[in-house]
């Protein structure tokens, strides 16, 4: 079985900082790329950004660009979201994940783990 867990989520105010991380351990995987999703309340879980180990291509959702970064260390297995300027929009559950194939990154239905999930909480 494999374990994502992530770690760093919080409360914020608006225009902070927080940087999430997200292990993973278990048995060994095909790891092809890791995303982060995030959930708000009554939405659907919707893409944020994702890495794919082999050439380190980045993707990010339009609605993060130019204020979240992914990046990741594939020898820890540890993929980060560094997350700047942040907004209340922002507010939601992070969900780390991991997909052994390749496919469009910004699907959820893509991913073959999934992490629990971390609070991230903006004030305005």
């Amino acid at each position: 079985q494999v374990q994502l867990v992530e770690s760093g989520g919080g409360l914020a105010q608006a225009g902070d900082s927080l940087r999430l991380s997200c292990a993973a351990s278990g048995r060994t995987f095909s790891n092809y790329a890791m995303g982060w999703f995030r959930q708000a309340p009554g939405k659907e879980r919707e893409f944020v950004a994702a890495i794919i180990w082999g050439d380190g291509t980045t993707l990010h959702a339009n609605s993060v660009k130019g204020r979240f970064t992914i990046s990741g260390d594939n020898a820890k297995k540890t993929v980060y979201l560094q997350m700047n300027s942040l907004k209340p929009e922002d507010t939601a559950v992070y969900y780390c994940a991991a997909r052994s194939s390749r496919g469009l990154l910004f699907l959820v239905g893509g991913y073959d783990y999934w992490g629990q999930g971390t609070q991230v909480t903006v004030s305005s």
